[in-house]
Protein backbone atom coordinates (compact mmCIF):
# COMPACT_ATOMS: atom_id res chain seq x y z
CA UNK A 1 0.00 0.00 0.00
CA UNK A 2 1.62 3.44 -0.45
CA UNK A 3 3.21 5.25 1.89
CA UNK A 4 1.71 8.32 3.67
CA UNK A 5 2.98 11.94 2.83
CA UNK A 6 6.01 13.59 4.80
CA UNK A 7 5.31 15.52 7.80
CA UNK A 8 6.87 18.12 9.78
CA UNK A 9 6.38 19.45 13.21
CA UNK A 10 8.07 21.80 15.15
CA UNK A 11 8.85 22.90 19.51
CA UNK A 12 7.02 26.27 19.17
CA UNK A 13 7.91 26.95 23.01
CA UNK A 14 11.55 27.85 23.41
CA UNK A 15 13.43 26.66 26.45
CA UNK A 16 15.80 29.27 27.62
CA UNK A 17 18.80 27.55 25.65
CA UNK A 18 21.64 29.52 24.68
CA UNK A 19 21.54 30.84 20.95
CA UNK A 20 22.46 28.50 18.39
CA UNK A 21 22.58 28.58 13.98
CA UNK A 22 19.59 26.62 12.74
CA UNK A 23 20.16 23.87 10.71
CA UNK A 24 17.18 22.11 9.14
CA UNK A 25 17.51 18.61 7.55
CA UNK A 26 14.43 18.11 5.17
CA UNK A 27 13.23 14.87 4.19
CA UNK A 28 12.78 13.92 0.47
CA UNK A 29 8.94 13.10 -0.20
CA UNK A 30 7.85 9.63 -0.74
CA UNK A 31 5.34 9.35 -3.86
CA UNK A 32 2.85 7.13 -4.24
CA UNK A 33 3.33 4.33 -6.41
CA UNK A 34 1.08 4.35 -9.70
CA UNK A 35 -1.30 1.47 -10.45
CA UNK A 36 0.05 -1.44 -11.94
CA UNK A 37 -1.51 -2.30 -15.36
CA UNK A 38 -3.33 -5.29 -15.59
CA UNK A 39 -1.54 -8.71 -15.49
CA UNK A 40 -1.95 -12.35 -16.07
CA UNK A 41 -2.38 -14.41 -12.55
CA UNK A 42 0.64 -15.79 -11.44
CA UNK A 43 0.92 -18.15 -8.55
CA UNK A 44 1.54 -15.73 -5.36
CA UNK A 45 4.97 -15.71 -3.51
CA UNK A 46 6.01 -17.60 -0.23
CA UNK A 47 5.73 -13.88 2.03
CA UNK A 48 8.83 -13.06 3.93
CA UNK A 49 9.58 -10.92 6.42
CA UNK A 50 10.75 -7.50 5.50
CA UNK A 51 13.54 -6.03 7.82
CA UNK A 52 12.61 -3.55 10.64
CA UNK A 53 13.51 0.08 10.76
CA UNK A 54 13.24 2.54 12.90
CA UNK A 55 9.68 4.03 13.74
CA UNK A 56 10.11 7.11 12.06
CA UNK A 57 12.90 9.50 9.92
CA UNK A 58 12.98 13.37 10.81
CA UNK A 59 15.10 16.31 10.77
CA UNK A 60 16.18 18.67 13.68
CA UNK A 61 17.06 21.53 14.01
CA UNK A 62 18.72 24.11 16.82
CA UNK A 63 16.84 27.58 15.97
CA UNK A 64 18.43 30.92 16.94
CA UNK A 65 16.50 31.57 19.91
CA UNK A 66 16.73 27.82 21.18
CA UNK A 67 14.02 26.10 19.62
CA UNK A 68 14.04 22.53 18.49
CA UNK A 69 12.24 21.77 14.88
CA UNK A 70 11.46 18.40 13.76
CA UNK A 71 10.51 17.24 10.21
CA UNK A 72 8.58 14.20 10.72
CA UNK A 73 8.16 11.07 8.23
CA UNK A 74 6.69 7.98 8.65
CA UNK A 75 6.08 5.53 5.96
CA UNK A 76 5.16 2.19 6.89
CA UNK A 77 2.69 -0.64 5.67
CA UNK A 78 0.27 -2.96 7.85
CA UNK A 79 1.19 -6.17 7.68
CA UNK A 80 -1.32 -8.98 8.54
CA UNK A 81 -0.01 -12.56 8.01
CA UNK A 82 -2.16 -15.11 9.44
CA UNK A 83 -0.84 -17.94 10.85
CA UNK A 84 -0.86 -21.13 9.73
CA UNK A 85 -2.40 -24.48 11.57
CA UNK A 86 1.09 -26.25 12.52
CA UNK A 87 -1.04 -29.83 12.78
CA UNK A 88 -0.41 -32.17 10.54
CA UNK A 89 -2.64 -33.82 8.16
CA UNK A 90 -4.16 -37.07 8.94
CA UNK A 91 -2.81 -39.75 7.12
CA UNK A 92 -5.24 -42.84 5.47
CA UNK A 93 -5.00 -46.00 7.22
CA UNK A 94 -4.06 -48.87 4.83
CA UNK A 95 -6.70 -50.83 3.92
CA UNK A 96 -6.67 -54.62 3.79
CA UNK A 97 -7.63 -56.08 0.50
CA UNK A 98 -5.60 -59.53 0.67
CA UNK A 99 -8.34 -62.50 1.31
CA UNK A 100 -7.39 -66.23 1.67
CA UNK A 101 -9.49 -69.18 0.46
CA UNK A 102 -9.07 -72.30 2.74
CA UNK A 103 -8.87 -75.71 0.09
CA UNK A 104 -11.65 -77.85 0.42
CA UNK A 105 -11.31 -80.92 2.11
CA UNK A 106 -13.59 -84.60 1.51
CA UNK A 107 -17.19 -84.37 2.68
CA UNK A 108 -16.47 -80.17 3.31
CA UNK A 109 -18.85 -77.97 1.71
CA UNK A 110 -17.57 -74.37 3.12
CA UNK A 111 -14.77 -72.46 2.01
CA UNK A 112 -13.05 -70.29 4.63
CA UNK A 113 -11.75 -66.56 4.39
CA UNK A 114 -8.83 -65.23 6.23
CA UNK A 115 -9.70 -61.98 8.00
CA UNK A 116 -6.56 -59.96 7.81
CA UNK A 117 -5.86 -57.96 10.93
CA UNK A 118 -5.92 -54.47 11.37
CA UNK A 119 -2.54 -51.54 10.53
CA UNK A 120 -2.00 -49.50 13.88
CA UNK A 121 -1.94 -46.21 12.40
CA UNK A 122 0.50 -44.55 14.96
CA UNK A 123 -1.29 -41.64 17.48
CA UNK A 124 0.98 -38.53 17.82
CA UNK A 125 2.17 -37.60 20.99
CA UNK A 126 1.78 -33.58 22.38
CA UNK A 127 5.99 -32.85 22.45
CA UNK A 128 5.82 -30.16 25.37
CA UNK A 129 7.52 -26.67 24.00
CA UNK A 130 9.55 -25.11 25.79
CA UNK A 131 8.24 -22.16 27.92
CA UNK A 132 9.48 -18.60 26.14
CA UNK A 133 12.54 -17.51 27.99
CA UNK A 134 12.12 -14.92 30.70
CA UNK A 135 13.27 -11.32 30.12
CA UNK A 136 16.37 -10.41 31.91
CA UNK A 137 16.06 -6.44 31.71
CA UNK A 138 15.46 -4.87 35.06
CA UNK A 139 14.66 -1.49 35.51
CA UNK A 140 13.85 0.51 39.24
CA UNK A 141 11.75 3.96 38.93
CA UNK A 142 11.79 6.47 41.95
CA UNK A 143 10.34 9.57 42.36
CA UNK A 144 10.40 10.07 38.47
CA UNK A 145 14.02 9.06 38.10
CA UNK A 146 14.36 5.92 36.01
CA UNK A 147 17.55 3.58 36.30
CA UNK A 148 18.49 0.42 34.92
CA UNK A 149 17.75 -1.15 31.34
CA UNK A 150 15.25 1.28 29.56
CA UNK A 151 14.27 -1.41 27.69
CA UNK A 152 12.14 -2.64 31.06
CA UNK A 153 10.28 0.49 30.74
CA UNK A 154 8.37 -0.19 27.28
CA UNK A 155 5.10 -1.15 27.31
CA UNK A 156 4.61 -4.59 27.82
CA UNK A 157 3.26 -6.61 24.38
CA UNK A 158 -0.30 -8.29 24.95
CA UNK A 159 -1.10 -11.32 24.89
CA UNK A 160 -0.78 -12.98 21.51
CA UNK A 161 0.99 -10.04 20.18
CA UNK A 162 4.35 -10.75 18.01
CA UNK A 163 7.52 -8.56 18.24
CA UNK A 164 9.20 -7.61 15.21
CA UNK A 165 12.96 -7.73 16.25
CA UNK A 166 13.89 -8.87 19.97
CA UNK A 167 11.30 -9.11 22.32
CA UNK A 168 12.95 -7.44 25.17
CA UNK A 169 13.16 -4.59 22.43
CA UNK A 170 16.33 -2.73 20.80
CA UNK A 171 18.63 -0.18 22.79
CA UNK A 172 19.28 2.56 20.88
CA UNK A 173 22.90 4.78 20.30
CA UNK A 174 23.04 8.00 20.12
CA UNK A 175 23.91 6.97 16.17
CA UNK A 176 20.39 5.22 16.00
CA UNK A 177 18.73 8.13 17.73
CA UNK A 178 20.47 10.64 15.31
CA UNK A 179 19.69 8.40 12.40
CA UNK A 180 15.75 8.53 13.58
CA UNK A 181 16.01 12.58 13.96
CA UNK A 182 17.43 12.65 10.01
CA UNK A 183 21.42 12.70 11.07
CA UNK A 184 21.53 16.73 11.32
CA UNK A 185 24.73 18.23 12.19
CA UNK A 186 23.95 19.67 15.71
CA UNK A 187 22.16 16.81 16.87
CA UNK A 188 25.11 15.73 19.23
CA UNK A 189 25.05 19.19 20.97
CA UNK A 190 20.67 18.74 21.20
CA UNK A 191 20.73 15.58 22.85
CA UNK A 192 23.67 16.73 25.14
CA UNK A 193 21.93 20.00 26.13
CA UNK A 194 18.81 17.79 27.48
CA UNK A 195 21.19 15.70 28.93
CA UNK A 196 20.67 12.45 26.57
CA UNK A 197 21.20 9.36 28.52
CA UNK A 198 19.85 6.81 26.85
CA UNK A 199 17.58 5.03 24.30
CA UNK A 200 14.79 2.20 23.62
CA UNK A 201 12.29 1.27 21.07
CA UNK A 202 9.91 -2.11 20.35
CA UNK A 203 7.33 -2.68 17.74
CA UNK A 204 4.85 -5.53 17.34
CA UNK A 205 2.27 -6.81 16.17
CA UNK A 206 -1.14 -6.80 17.85
CA UNK A 207 -2.71 -10.05 18.07
CA UNK A 208 -5.42 -10.04 15.36
CA UNK A 209 -2.75 -8.96 13.17
CA UNK A 210 -4.64 -4.81 12.31
CA UNK A 211 -1.92 -2.66 14.03
CA UNK A 212 1.50 -2.12 14.29
CA UNK A 213 2.24 -0.52 17.40
CA UNK A 214 5.46 1.39 18.09
CA UNK A 215 7.24 2.76 21.39
CA UNK A 216 9.90 4.77 21.90
CA UNK A 217 11.51 5.78 25.02
CA UNK A 218 14.48 8.92 25.28
CA UNK A 219 15.75 8.89 28.53
CA UNK A 220 16.63 12.18 29.50
CA UNK A 221 18.75 14.26 32.72
CA UNK A 222 15.59 15.45 34.51
CA UNK A 223 11.75 15.83 33.90
CA UNK A 224 11.84 19.31 33.15
CA UNK A 225 14.72 18.37 30.20
CA UNK A 226 12.16 15.52 29.24
CA UNK A 227 8.97 18.14 29.68
CA UNK A 228 10.26 20.60 27.47
CA UNK A 229 11.12 18.09 24.09
CA UNK A 230 7.33 17.41 24.54
CA UNK A 231 6.52 21.07 24.81
CA UNK A 232 5.23 22.89 21.59
CA UNK A 233 5.55 19.49 19.53
CA UNK A 234 3.11 20.28 16.24
CA UNK A 235 3.18 18.06 13.35
CA UNK A 236 1.94 19.70 10.20
CA UNK A 237 -0.52 18.37 7.66
CA UNK A 238 -2.05 15.94 10.31
CA UNK A 239 -4.85 16.37 12.60
CA UNK A 240 -4.28 17.09 16.22
CA UNK A 241 -6.33 15.01 18.48
CA UNK A 242 -6.66 14.88 22.49
CA UNK A 243 -4.87 12.05 24.42
CA UNK A 244 -7.45 11.43 27.38
CA UNK A 245 -6.34 11.59 30.97
CA UNK A 246 -2.62 13.68 29.67
CA UNK A 247 -2.91 17.47 29.32
CA UNK A 248 0.78 17.68 29.01
CA UNK A 249 0.27 14.87 25.95
CA UNK A 250 0.36 15.48 22.23
CA UNK A 251 -1.41 13.16 19.97
CA UNK A 252 -1.97 13.51 16.00
CA UNK A 253 -3.66 11.44 13.49
CA UNK A 254 -3.71 11.11 9.69
CA UNK A 255 -6.23 9.67 7.85
CA UNK A 256 -5.34 7.79 4.67
CA UNK A 257 -6.68 9.33 1.30
CA UNK A 258 -8.37 5.67 0.82
CA UNK A 259 -10.00 3.32 3.19
CA UNK A 260 -7.65 0.52 1.90
CA UNK A 261 -4.69 2.55 2.65
CA UNK A 262 -2.95 2.72 5.70
CA UNK A 263 -3.45 5.62 8.41
CA UNK A 264 -1.32 6.37 10.72
CA UNK A 265 -1.35 8.01 14.95
CA UNK A 266 1.00 9.73 17.23
CA UNK A 267 1.50 10.46 20.59
CA UNK A 268 4.39 12.01 22.79
CA UNK A 269 4.27 12.64 25.64
CA UNK A 270 7.01 12.47 29.22
CA UNK A 271 6.95 10.76 32.63
CA UNK A 272 9.83 12.05 35.26
CA UNK A 273 12.78 11.96 32.87
CA UNK A 274 11.65 9.79 30.53
CA UNK A 275 9.99 11.15 27.00
CA UNK A 276 7.72 8.25 24.93
CA UNK A 277 6.57 8.36 21.59
CA UNK A 278 3.33 6.23 20.55
CA UNK A 279 3.15 5.46 16.92
CA UNK A 280 0.00 3.22 16.00
CA UNK A 281 -0.27 2.46 11.89
CA UNK A 282 -3.89 0.54 11.08
CA UNK A 283 -5.70 0.08 7.76
CA UNK A 284 -8.38 3.10 7.25
CA UNK A 285 -8.69 5.62 9.08
CA UNK A 286 -7.04 5.42 13.11
CA UNK A 287 -9.68 5.19 16.24
CA UNK A 288 -8.19 7.57 18.01
CA UNK A 289 -9.18 5.43 21.30
CA UNK A 290 -6.66 2.79 20.79
CA UNK A 291 -3.25 5.41 21.23
CA UNK A 292 -5.62 7.01 24.16
CA UNK A 293 -5.59 3.50 25.84
CA UNK A 294 -1.93 2.78 24.63
CA UNK A 295 -0.26 6.27 26.00
CA UNK A 296 -2.31 6.09 29.00
CA UNK A 297 -1.09 2.37 29.71
CA UNK A 298 2.54 3.89 28.75
CA UNK A 299 2.49 6.55 30.97
CA UNK A 300 1.62 3.80 34.09
CA UNK A 301 4.48 1.52 33.36
CA UNK A 302 6.61 4.04 33.70
CA UNK A 303 5.34 5.54 36.48
CA UNK A 304 4.98 2.65 38.40
CA UNK A 305 7.69 0.16 36.47
CA UNK A 306 5.29 -2.58 36.60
Amino acid sequence: MPAPENESAAFTDPPPLPQQPAVVAQSAAVPEPAAAPEAAAVPEPTATAAPRRLPRAVGVALATAGLLAVTAASAAVTVAVGKPDGRPAAAPAPRATAAATAPASAGASASASATPSAVPVPVPTAVPTEPAPASTVKGTVSGGKHDGDLRYFLLPIPAGGESYGPADGMAMTRDDVSEMFGKPDDIDTILSRLGYRDGATRTYRTADGTAEVTVTLLHFGSADLASRFVQGYTVKSQEAIDIDGDPNAHGFRRKPKNEAYTGSMTGISSQGDVQYTVDVEVKGTPDKALLNDLMKRQREWLASGG
